[in-house]
């Protein structure tokens, strides 16, 4: 079978790279797509830091007879690459008909556009850009959609990449807690007597006071995930700067809500926090993905009809680990959420990878449970 590979190059080739998954899931009820806009702010020199820190990123259509059936983006971004010996490039947004050597059509092209720029493999699928959104092939968890900056994929994707012989790189897990179902005796015996020391406090994140708040987050969050040895964590984490934290708010103001977020304080310290949003999801469902002024409609009372949220962040400060700080601000949160948004029935998120035994242990004791899998590979060159 022959495949051409298409720079994207035209406003037509843009469209083209969208309309394939359109087109790929337009029978799956599952699947919900992401928003246009936040992939393409991706690819967007202004909007994305890690072309600044250095990166290359360029995407392709795969074509066959001239129509379009498949497309994937490749990457390097040195400041995460050469953490890895021998350096690893990327790839990702990929998404392909179930052809016959479609996958291997475009691995055998990514391997020669690295190997070009001095690499000697790559890794994927992930995102050129922040580590918690378009990460990895779903392997398990299909009969559910996916939530707000995850994806979803047809069952034959890991087949077919499977077939171009990659290494198992990392499995990254979404967990899911069911909030009509009580917390874990253990935890709550926790959290009653954390309540009742007087330099312990917790209270939901301030939407007055966001930047303040937001830089609180970055800093705990920097000092939580650089702390963890390597094994325990996703490899490349390179910690949130403050230009991207407030990209961050910016984006997710209107839609934060604050009693699912709290921080902990410990006498007077920044300590622990949680960080999640409705699934938004939701709305692209509904909108095929576009959000566009005549749709914002969407969001009047959003935050009152969705069923499901994401944590996007959580972490706590290592100087303050070892006090149970975590299960008070999850309790906190639980507790706040099913009074102030008795609509939200799901909790979904985690993005952990299974290296990440810290984090697994601690939503395990929360009452958490897999619910989804998503896979990365690593390809090498030679």
């Amino acid at each position: 079978m022959s495949f051409q590979i298409q720079k994207i190059e035209t406003q037509q080739h843009i469209n083209d790279f969208h309309h394939l998954p359109e087109r790929l899931y337009k029978d799956n009820s599952w699947y919900r797509p992401p928003f246009r806009f936040e992939v393409e702010n991706v690819f967007n020199r202004e909007k994305n830091e890690r072309f600044r820190k250095g990166g290359e990123c360029e995407r392709f259509l795969v074509l066959e007879n001239g129509e379009v059936v498949g497309r994937f983006a490749v990457f390097i971004d040195p400041e995460k690459d050469e953490r890895y010996d021998p350096k690893l490039g990327g790839i990702g947004f990929m998404e392909m008909e179930n052809i016959p050597g479609i996958a291997e059509s475009v691995i055998k092209f990514a391997k020669k556009w690295h190997q070009e720029r001095g690499y000697a493999g790559f890794r994927g699928p992930i995102n050129f850009g922040e580590n918690d959104t378009f990460w990895g092939i779903q392997t398990e968890g299909f009969e559910d959609h996916n939530v707000y900056g995850m994806i979803y994929h047809h069952t034959y994707y890991e087949e077919l990449i499977e077939e171009t012989n990659p290494e198992k790189f990392d499995d990254v897990y979404m967990y899911q807690l069911d909030l009509e179902q009580p917390l874990p005796e253990r935890l709550l015996r926790i959290t009653e007597r954390l309540r009742s020391k007087d330099h312990i406090e917790v209270r939901p994140i301030d939407k007055k006071n966001l930047e303040r708040d937001g830089e609180m987050i970055r800093q705990i969050y920097n000092r939580a995930f650089s702390d963890q040895v390597v094994q325990e964590r996703e490899e490349e984490f390179i910690g949130i700067s403050r230009e991207t934290i407030r990209q961050m708010i910016k984006k997710l103001k209107p839609v934060l809500m604050p009693e699912t977020s709290p921080i902990a304080f410990v006498n007077g310290e920044p300590a622990s926090f949680l960080v999640s949003v409705p699934d938004l999801h939701e709305i692209s469902a509904k909108t095929g993905g576009t959000l566009k002024w005549w749709q914002l409609y969407h969001l009047i009372g959003f935050k009152r009809r969705a069923e499901k949220f994401r944590p996007l962040a959580f972490g706590t400060d290592p100087r303050f680990r070892g006090r149970g700080l975590e299960a008070l601000v999850f309790a906190e949160g639980f507790k706040w959420t099913r009074k102030h948004y008795p609509n939200l029935k799901v909790l979904e998120g985690g993005f952990v990878s299974e290296k990440n035994w810290i984090m697994r242990r601690s939503l395990e004791a929360l009452g958490c449970e897999i619910a989804k899998t998503y896979r990365v590979y690593k390809w090498m060159c030679g």
